[in-house]
């Protein structure tokens, strides 16, 4: 019988008129299990004398999953995702077998059911969803274990009723989920605090409950702050996610605005007028934000200071982790300078490492790590080997045809996923592209209309996905490998968040591994290049400024002139300013300065006295609309820039003027004695390029870990859950239902072996340049684009990518070898006979030695990562042990991936 249609006193007068006990019962789906066996007991009862067949009896945590209830709505603070779906599916048997049945080796899919709605929610409280064992058992045993051994101080009943009470009223939820409460309470407590939680489980209330909170914490305690209960400042990454919770949060009447290039004149304006007001609770920024010195000057002076500050995708500070930003490393600098009272670090995505790098950058206790196992059991995890990319598309389309329902293909380059998107239209899917080089009215249009299912498949680059809160997207497809295991993982989980089956599938062939070996390989400069920038950025003219001595740098200029992308640049002055204490950035400078009269100028300028105002006035000339006002001219008359700088936005923040800045120069205030002796800078350069070479071998080896994943001897789930330092449920280390459980095999992806050197390919490249650079030459050679090669039109060259079914090594040791030769004389690049080996020299890969004779590889004497010696993954087989460790079969970049580096401080 389906008790569902009773209500939960219904429910209770039934077991009672039973005469069964219902006393520590709590929640309604266990009180519809226990009538359900009462009625299997007595039919069994009944059955047992007049029948030698018996009724099999149903297990009780079946029934119970059936008749689970959704408590949860959807809402964008939990990205629509159904919690109890969720949790249900987590909790099925995993003991389903499977037939094969696709023509591609793709496993059918295990039936799983959704939990029934309830009809009524009654008796139901917050305490009922904490108090639900089932819950505990997506965390770790070793987590348990852990918290039982360090718990944290007890928290105030008042704080726990508030905390309940804004969730119920504000975000009209009956009561958390997880690890919310407890990590929202650690904050209550003034501590700070780590939340690592999957993409959809609710991260944004960890934050958003306190910034409400405070004020009327502060009640409570007798304590309110005289001018104004402070502010919430989240950092975080996304403009697009930036505005969805803000807009998301006014709609529920809660004060909160983002600050970002989008904004108007008029709407900074008001911004600026709400923070000094002490009306806004939350306000959103990018981390280059806190660069900004009169917006960290700002956030020194708010009514009722900084209360808390909010790091979402914290994962970015740590040098360990996959997405590293220099940007989030001024986080940490920011709350010192604030003196902001708590911060709370999110993410999705944190190994161990990570998370211990995060926690030491802000002082959190290790009981206030709250995570939360990315498990899904309704998402089935496959993958499909093949020989070339262009294999993939009859499978991508037979998948997409077997699949129906909303889905997300994605893809590595922005050309790519345009040309895919033509080739689905061509074959009838209903698709779109999406990548970070369209405009912004185009994004939001695809996104939209995806959204409202008007677009059933987006064909996307990494840019699409964050923040979407549909819940329905039954599949979620990797065209290319995904660059990591943190990034697989953030993508898939985009997938099923309504608890209902979805299917992700990732290809893999060996041009996907070329294909991310291009993008790691692509960051190191030279020694040499390296050497170079520092000796030019410190022989830079220092200008003096109020608070010292400043140079002037423009990092585009640097990027081309020195062979640097712009991302390691940025890492290079991290590290001088936070490892070496030689440089800080600071607000960057504008070669243009142009403004509007908002109607008071004439006003204002003529009767401000000031040198700095006279200046302005009498060296600002005006156009049709604007005045430009001519900064240098100024400067030379003895002016200070900063002084000048700091009337001009003044009269901006006081409406006078709307300030319109352009052409970006970046500021650094000098520390400490830069160093001048070319022994201190070589020094200085070897540290530097060492640490860089070692994060290209990390990059490297997230390459491995990520195909380890999908073609190792080991279920995929359970790989996936134990990278992130957790496991599955009941201690299973299978799902039941990936490629490997289904199969009892991963795909496989066999070992190339290495073609021999073409010699005469390396002859073609040096006839073009010579005398260059080897690691340039060498990546002309293998297909990586630099500052320098697109500058010179090298990428448009036939030797372009002529050598990329080679090893990346390979390629650099011969430009090496070859680059001596030309020091010492006329380059011969005739091959030197390979004598016959020892059995010690058997062992090693052989090469083909120039005139010069035989190169060694260029590591560091420091040993600190500078080997340089790179394969491509083509020559390699890989796997993973059935334990979850990764292994791998062949010469690709080298076994453990240690950081032998020193911190940043």
């Amino acid at each position: 019988m389906n008790y569902n249609h009773l209500t939960v006193a219904g429910l209770r007068e039934e077991l009672s008129n039973r005469g069964l006990s219902n006393k520590d019962i709590k929640l309604k789906k266990h009180l519809v299990a226990r009538l359900q066996q009462d009625d299997i007991d007595n039919a069994n009862a009944g059955n047992a004398d007049s029948s030698s067949k018996t009724e099999p009896v149903v297990d009780s945590s079946a029934a119970t999953l059936q008749a689970e209830s959704s408590v949860y709505g959807s809402d964008d603070f939990f990205d629509e995702l159904d919690a109890d779906a969720l949790i249900s599916a987590s909790q099925q048997s995993q003991s389903t077998s499977f037939k094969p049945e696709s023509s591609f080796a793709i496993p059918p899919t295990p039936i799983l059911k959704r939990p029934l709605p309830e009809d009524d929610e009654e008796d139901f409280s917050g305490d009922d969803v904490l108090n639900d064992p089932s819950i505990e058992e997506i965390w770790t045993s070793s987590q348990k274990a852990r918290r039982d051994a360090d718990q944290p101080p007890t928290d105030k009943p008042e704080h726990i009723a508030l905390v309940r009470s804004l969730l119920r009223e504000k975000f009209g939820y009956p009561g958390f989920r997880g690890e919310q409460e407890k990590a929202i309470l650690s904050i209550m407590r003034s501590e700070n605090s780590l939340a690592i939680f999957p993409t959809g489980a609710g991260k944004s209330l960890c934050y958003q409950i306190p910034a409400i909170a405070f004020p009327l914490m502060d009640k409570l305690s007798g304590n309110e702050r005289p001018h104004g209960a402070g502010i919430t400042i989240v950092v975080s990454p996304l403009i697009a996610l930036m505005k969805d919770q803000t807009d998301a949060l006014k709609r529920r009447g809660i004060a909160a605005d983002c600050s970002d290039s989008t904004k108007t004149y008029e709407q900074h304006q008001r911004i600026h007028a709400d923070i000094h007001a002490g009306r806004l609770r939350l306000l959103y920024v990018s981390p280059e934000k806190l660069s900004n010195e009169a917006f960290v000057a700002s956030m020194k002076h708010v009514p009722g200071g900084v209360r808390l500050v909010a790091v979402d995708e914290a994962h970015c500070i740590s040098e360990w982790g996959h997405s590293f930003r220099p940007s989030f490393l001024l986080v940490s600098r920011f709350v010192a300078e604030v003196k902001a009272e708590r911060v709370i670090c999110l993410t999705a995505t944190a190994t161990p490492k990570v998370a211990e790098d995060v926690r030491a950058a802000f002082g959190i206790l290790e009981r206030n790590e709250f995570r939360t196992s990315p498990y899904r059991s309704n998402l089935r995890l496959e993958s499909v080997a093949t020989e070339s990319q262009e294999a993939k598309l009859p499978l991508l389309f037979k998948w997409l045809r077997e699949h129906p329902g909303s889905a997300i293909v994605y893809v590595t380059l922005q050309q790519q996923a345009e040309e895919l998107c033509k080739t689905l239209r061509k074959h009838s899917f209903n698709a779109a592209f999406y990548h970070a080089g369209m405009k912004v009215e185009e994004k939001a249009a695809v996104q939209d209309s995806f959204m409202a299912d008007e677009i059933r498949i987006v064909v996307a680059t990494i840019a699409f996905g964050m923040g979407i809160d549909k819940s329905d997207i039954r599949g979620v497809v990797h065209l290319d490998l995904a660059s990591t295991v943190e990034e697989y993982s953030q993508q898939i989980g985009r997938a099923g968040r309504d608890g209902e089956p979805a299917y992700c599938i990732l290809f893999v062939s060996h041009s996907d591994i070329y294909l991310r070996q291009n993008f790691a390989l692509g960051d190191l400069p030279s020694r040499n290049s390296l050497l170079q920038f520092l000796k030019d950025v410190f022989g830079r003219d220092r200008i003096p400024d109020t608070e010292g001595e400043v140079i002037k740098l423009a990092h585009r200029e640097l990027s081309t002139l020195y062979d640097i992308r712009l991302s390691p640049l940025g890492v290079t002055f991290a590290a001088l300013e936070l490892r070496f204490g030689l440089l800080r950035a600071i607000t960057p400078e504008y070669t243009s300065y142009q403004f509007e009269d908002k109607g008071r100028y004439h006003t204002t300028a003529s009767s401000d006295h000031s040198p700095e105002a006279r200046a302005i006035y009498s060296m600002s000339t005006k156009a049709v609309k604007n005045f430009t006002f001519d900064m240098n001219a100024a400067t030379r008359t003895g002016l200070i820039r900063a002084d000048l700088v700091r009337k001009l936005d003044s009269w901006n923040a006081s409406g006078v003027i709307m300030l319109k800045t352009s052409g970006v120069l970046n500021r650094y205030r000098i520390l400490n004695p830069l160093p001048t002796a070319d022994e201190d800078v070589q020094t200085l350069a070897d540290d530097l390029h060492a640490d860089m070479a070692q994060r290209e071998q990390d990059a490297l080896g997230r390459i491995d870990q990520m195909i380890g994943l999908v073609t190792g001897e080991g279920c995929f789930a359970f790989g996936l859950a134990q990278h992130f330092g957790m496991g599955l449920p009941d201690n299973k280390q299978s799902c039941g239902h990936c490629t490997y459980c289904a199969w009892g095999e991963s795909p496989s992806l066999p070992a190339k072996p290495a073609p021999p050197l073409n010699v005469d390919g390396i002859r073609k490249i040096l006839a073009i340049c010579p005398h260059d650079d080897p690691r340039l030459l060498a990546r002309v050679a293998f297909g990586i684009k630099s500052p320098r090669i697109t500058q010179l039109k090298l990428d448009k060259s036939p030797v372009f990518e002529s050598l990329a079914d080679h090893e990346f090594s390979t390629l650099l040791r011969e430009f090496q070898a070859a680059r001596r030769s030309a020091v010492h004389g006329p380059l011969d690049v005739t091959p030197t006979p390979i004598k016959a080996k020892t059995p010690v020299e058997a062992k090693s890969s052989s090469r083909t030695s120039w005139s010069v004779g035989r190169t060694g590889q260029t590591g560091s004497s420091r040993g600190r990562g500078g080997g340089n010696s790179y394969s491509r993954g083509s020559t390699s087989g890989y796997g993973r042990s059935p334990g979850g460790g990764y292994k791998r079969g062949g010469g690709y970049g080298g076994g453990t991936y240690k950081r032998g580096r020193s911190s940043y401080h």
